[in-house]
């Protein structure tokens, strides 16, 4: 997806940095200055387990998605515009940033980009409107958001990311059990490890497969390469919709584009 922004980035993934203790220079010996926050070289890692609520299976919710995949292939602002609650929410951070004062479609428009010559906002419903997964929003009663976000351990993430030393960016979650990580890039390369319901951690990568595929690695060590589409990350944006009456409509957007 394009939406890539956190909204929500757990404590337990905070950034983590080891300070070397310094070291005594030996008699007659001039030693090179140490590096300051030496890296971790990827290995193993201690699995952190997930648990992805339950989405919904609601036969109307699936019409609304394919409903709103017309709508941004068409550019309608107009259709758009009926299928945007009154009472639109957009918490870009921790604050509901959305005018109350102006309507549903409006603070959509400035929450997802929909003004201007080539507005992004369109890509982004249409990107939303593929998305499977959902989950129910822990603070609103009857509102859905997706795609889904993993409930674990804060205390166990938080270890492993001071044991591996890495940053929440650096770290995802797979949309199911038993994702397949290939050897390579290529679809039928292969299969070298499945992924259980964990966190997982992603390895920079420069070579021409970024474009199709995310490198991994997975916590025995292997690290190999999956769809992009199989992962997402953790606090990342999430679409908010509510039913009112027998329809669906857009209730609010958490993160930014």
């Amino acid at each position: 997806m394009i939406v890539a922004t956190s909204f929500v980035i757990f404590g337990a993934l905070a950034p983590y940095s080891a300070q070397a203790a310094p070291k005594k220079e030996a008699p007659g010996k001039k030693e090179a200055p140490a590096k300051k926050d030496a890296a971790v070289k990827p290995g193993p890692y201690k699995p952190v387990a997930i648990t992805l609520p339950a989405s919904t299976s609601d036969a109307s919710f699936e019409a609304f998605r394919k409903q709103l995949a017309g709508i941004a292939q068409k550019k309608d602002r107009a259709a758009l515009a009926g299928l945007v609650a009154a009472s639109f929410f957009w918490f870009p951070d921790d604050t509901d940033t959305a005018d109350k004062a102006k309507s549903g479609i409006d603070n959509l428009a400035t929450a997802i980009g929909l003004a201007g010559r080539n507005p992004v906002g369109w890509e982004v419903i249409a990107d939303f409107a593929a998305e499977t997964s959902n989950m129910p929003d822990p603070k609103r009663q009857g509102v859905i958001c997706a795609p889904v976000q993993p409930t674990f351990d804060d205390k166990e993430a938080e270890e492993l990311a001071k044991a591996t030393q890495t940053n929440p960016s650096e770290w995802v979650f797979p949309v199911r059990d038993g994702v397949e990580v290939r050897s390579g890039a290529q679809p039928k390369a292969a299969v070298i490890e499945k992924l259980g319901l964990h966190l997982v951690r992603t390895l920079e990568d420069s070579s021409p497969a970024a474009a199709t595929s995310v490198k991994v690695i997975t916590p025995s060590g292997k690290t190999g390469y999956v769809p992009p589409d199989a992962i997402r990350d953790i606090g990342g944006a999430q679409m908010c919709y509510v039913k009112e009456g027998s329809g669906w409509k857009i209730a609010g957007f958490l993160g930014r584009v």
